[in-house]
């Protein structure tokens, strides 16, 4: 394995459990100690050099095109560079979230990556994790749906082909999580000259209905050790059965979904709710975090931990696009499976046997792409896994992602 050097970290802090720990926590969290939190979670690719590395890291901030505007990039590139290599693979984050959250699948696509002669990349959207927080505008009347979903989808595509642009790349695979797979598709849309293949995990705003999609509530809060997991095509039986456990959900939560809905038209933003309670925020984060990502080690879960909390606490920006792209529920505006059959290149959907996405959006999306031509859509469900699927069963994700990558259509 190979990486640009980078000196020894120190451990990250205890998950804060008391009011005082919470305040010091709070007062320590700036942009230096942002990229500290970041860097320690890819120290297994950030390190001295080994010998015969199969490829190389760096990190850094790659300004656009605008004034202001940058994205936070992790570059990994083969020591063995092929003419005819795959085309470079970009990872990106979903709502909310970060590069660190791959912090479990990286690593094997980074190999991937180096023994293919190809170049990998996770790139923040602008607005979020550790790229450009900045100010977020929306100039499109309240009625005009259309209009709004536009404007904000633009936010983000119009940066990522900049960025793009930027680092020369002709033609790329995304890799795309929640929304990231929503904002991926809508990238896919505008420019299908620039994508070579879609891998969708746990997209959101894929399904028309949105009775379709339950509460969040549904999620996992840990991952099963020692199961036997797998991957498997989507079937109508098995969407069913997702669909049977998640309509089971949503009585217990209609009271809190009303005020959700509510909340979510007016613009908040979750993360806003958790800046606003100031020197309490990192508790609130650590019981989110310990308790979410249990199949992590200790130190992995106290480095995710101090990590998240640094990109909650800075500035708010791309998380106000939600209220415009998706409806309560995560149910798009303009709903992906009516606008998909457009879209030529290979697409797979992902979806956790315990995600609180709906599956069925991405069968009806495939369904939609083999009648429009596109023989190269598949859907899978991954066992063990909620909506963080590339996390709570990384091993069943990985191997499916090395498959997808090395697929031809």
């Amino acid at each position: 394995m190979a990486a640009v050097a980078n000196p020894t970290l120190p451990q990250a802090r205890e998950i804060p459990t008391t009011f005082s720990a919470s305040l010091r926590s709070w007062w320590a969290t700036n942009d230096k100690t942002s990229s500290v939190a970041e860097s320690r979670l890819f120290q297994s690719i950030l390190q001295p050099p080994q010998p015969n590395p199969t490829y190389v890291a760096s990190s850094s901030l790659v300004t656009l095109d605008k004034p202001k505007q940058y994205l936070n990039t992790l570059a990994i590139h083969s020591t063995n560079p092929q003419p005819d290599a795959p085309s470079p693979v970009v990872m990106l984050p979903g709502y909310g979230a970060g590069i660190g959250f791959y912090l479990k699948n990286i690593p094997v696509v980074a190999e991937w990556a180096g023994h293919r002669g190809s170049s990998l990349y996770a790139v923040d959207w602008l607005g979020m994790g550790r790229s450009a927080r900045v100010p977020f505008r929306i100039r499109s009347d309240r009625k005009d749906i259309a209009g709004r979903v536009t404007e904000a989808e633009s936010f983000f595509i119009d940066s990522l082909e900049s960025w793009r642009a930027k680092q020369r790349i002709e033609k790329m695979t995304l890799v795309g999580h929640s929304l990231g797979g929503y904002l991926s598709l809508a990238y896919a849309l505008r420019y299908p000259d620039r994508v070579n293949k879609l891998i969708l995990l746990s997209p959101a705003g894929i399904p028309r209905d949105p009775d379709e999609t339950s509460a969040p509530e549904r999620e996992l809060e840990s991952a099963p050790h020692g199961s036997n997991s797998s991957v498997e095509l989507s079937n109508e039986a098995k969407v069913q059965e997702i669909h049977a456990e998640q309509a089971a959900h949503k009585p217990r939560y209609s009271r809190g979904m009303r005020l959700f809905r509510y909340l979510w038209d007016e613009g908040w933003s979750p993360f806003q709710v958790v800046r606003n309670t100031y020197f309490w925020a990192p508790m609130l984060v650590g019981k989110y975090s310990s308790r979410r990502f249990t199949g992590l080690t200790d130190e992995e879960t106290r480095a995710m931990h101090d990590y998240i909390l640094h990109i909650t606490l800075a500035k708010g920006s791309g998380e106000y696009s939600i209220s415009h792209l998706l409806a309560p529920g995560a149910h798009a505006r303009r709903p992906m499976v009516d606008r998909v059959s457009a879209l030529k290149m290979p697409i797979t959907f992902v979806y956790g046997d315990h995600d609180w996405m709906d599956p069925e959006g991405g069968e009806k999306s495939v369904e939609n792409l083999r009648k429009a031509g596109n023989g190269n859509a598949r859907s899978y469900i991954v066992s063990d896994a909620g909506h963080h699927v590339y996390l709570d069963n990384p091993k069943a994700v990985n191997s499916l992602l090395l498959k997808e990558l090395n697929r031809r259509p």
